[in-house]
């Protein structure tokens, strides 16, 4: 930010990381749409299919977005090669990185039709990156209300997930951008923000719904906590 406040927002972008989502992806897209389409800012929607061997290329391509095919078999890496790629074509045509938006979620999430509205408000007042909140859907009551005691879902929330991140692409290329990791991607940027002293926002005003599986591709990641979570509630409610 300077002295005149922050630079309003002209452009938007929503990378969206996908591997073998062909079920998920539809609901996911039908979202973000929505979100654009009451956000009312010109936005590039890019899905990059990362080793995907099912559908989701057809999908993305019906949906009208556009596509991006890697073979990473990274969150990290599948991120920060969309993001380069949108923000490149952005560039050429003539739209800076201190005006542009990068927004991210993930394919086996589905976003609320105010989300990329909240983001762009906390953005035009300052924000320089919004970490916005999760919640699983789909999973055992038990397991629910175990992830509810755990996480603080409100205003100033300490939590970092990938499905629901936005970034202002000046502040997301003067750090670096995504490390290329299989796991945490997503918090090891926003430490790398803050840490630069960029200004953070966290807030729980566009809660984004996301899968509650438990089977997890990446030993370590989101289903494995929820696995874990569901254990912990299983055992509590046997002893």
């Amino acid at each position: 930010m300077n002295e005149r406040g922050p630079a309003p927002i002209e452009r938007a972008a929503v990378v969206i990381p996908a591997r073998d989502e062909e079920q998920a992806l539809p609901a996911c897209l039908a979202s973000v749409a929505t979100a654009v389409e009451v956000a009312r800012l010109p936005t590039t929607v890019l899905v990059v299919l990362d080793r995907c061997l099912d559908g989701s290329a057809r999908i993305a391509s019906r949906a009208g977005v556009e596509v991006l095919a890697t073979s990473y078999g990274s969150a990290g890496a599948a991120r920060a090669a969309g993001i380069a790629t949108v923000l490149v074509s952005l560039r050429g045509a003539g739209h800076a990185p201190h005006t542009t938006w990068v927004a991210c979620t993930d394919a086996d999430s589905v976003v609320p039709a105010t989300w990329l509205t909240t983001q762009l408000d906390l953005a035009n007042e300052g924000a320089d990156c919004v970490v916005g909140t999760v919640e699983p859907v789909g999973v055992p009551v038990r397991t629910a209300q175990e992830w509810r005691r755990r996480h603080h879902l409100a205003e100033g929330h300490p939590h970092v997930h990938g499905a629901n991140l936005g970034i202002r692409a000046s502040t997301y290329l003067d750090v670096g951008g995504f490390a290329p990791l299989p796991l945490h991607e997503d918090a090891e940027l926003v430490a790398r923000i803050r840490a630069a002293g960029h200004r953070c926002v966290a807030t729980d005003r566009a809660r984004v719904a996301t899968s509650g599986r438990l089977t997890s591709r990446v030993t370590g990641g989101f289903a494995t906590y929820l696995a874990e979570l569901a254990a912990t509630s299983h055992e509590a409610s046997a002893s």
